[in-house]
């Protein structure tokens, strides 16, 4: 069961003792109704418990190389400038930027390379092909149906638009062969 979400926070500082009294004494209350809650404070009771018993080693001491080190690197920093320092600390990493320049640089050639626009000859365009086009005369009777004819006629009259639509609508189709299964031979078919 999990402590409730507002609770979580109070409880770790009830375990540390840094609850005012009188929300130690709400949230013990609590404790005694919430078993989630009760489960949440015991763990981390039990956790400041163990770090509290963890004191440090008094019996270990640092070696005299490690306090000699520590002293020359104190010395190095207060005794010289700013720019003395930097130089000393870069002087430590040159070999790593040995390696990194290079690597860097080629990335950089690689993104230029990819990125890059490159130019395409421009694909010939072919002229669209010729549509009749209606004739301010005309009738309107043999026109090709493409909508740039239709866009023509409605734009001089809907009714004009209406009467090509219908006539076009009532045109025969020439007649399509109609194929049946029995008309079709399997015989020699190869796949």
């Amino acid at each position: 069961m999990k402590p409730c979400s507002r609770n979580r926070k109070l409880i770790a500082w009830l375990a540390l003792d840094a609850l005012d009294a009188r929300r130690a004494a709400a949230l013990r209350d609590h404790l005694a109704l919430c078993p989630g809650c009760r489960r949440y404070w015991e763990e981390i009771s039990n956790l400041v418990e163990g770090l509290a018993a963890g004191a440090p080693d008094s019996s270990l001491e640092a070696s005299r190389s490690f306090h000699r080190g520590v002293a020359e690197k104190l010395r190095a920093i207060g005794s010289g400038s700013v720019l003395e320092n930097l130089t000393a600390c870069l002087r430590g990493r040159v070999l790593a930027w040995r390696a990194v320049l290079p690597a860097l640089a080629v990335l950089l050639v690689a993104v230029l390379v990819f990125v890059t626009p490159r130019r395409q000859p421009a694909p010939a365009r072919a002229a669209p092909p010729a549509v009749p086009v209606v004739s301010a005369s005309g009738s309107g009777s043999d026109l090709a149906p493409t909508l740039a004819n239709y866009q023509l006629i409605a734009s001089r009259s809907l009714k004009a638009l209406d009467e090509l639509l219908t006539r076009q609508g009532n045109d025969r189709l020439p007649p399509a062969p109609i194929y049946t299964a029995s008309s079709l031979q399997l015989g020699n078919a190869s796949f």
